[in-house]
């Protein structure tokens, strides 16, 4: 199975933003922001919101949504 891509990490970079930047913004732990950037939790709607905001991307750039039959 392929690693899968995690789209805070990718919108991190191409910012050229770190965790602690994004964890300083939110006001959340670094390690609360790392588990997100390595796929081990999700952040919740209202915080993928305010990522979305801060990175200035669309919510569509950060959440997939995968429809199975």
């Amino acid at each position: 199975m392929a690693k899968e891509l995690n789209r805070i990490k990718l919108a991190l970079v191409e910012q050229k933003r770190t965790n602690r930047w994004l964890a300083k913004e939110l006001g959340k732990d670094e390690a609360t922001v790392s588990n997100w950037c390595t796929n081990k939790s999700q952040p919740s709607l209202e915080t993928t919101v305010q990522i979305a905001q801060l990175l200035k991307v669309k919510m569509d750039d950060l959440v997939r949504v995968e429809i199975k039959d």
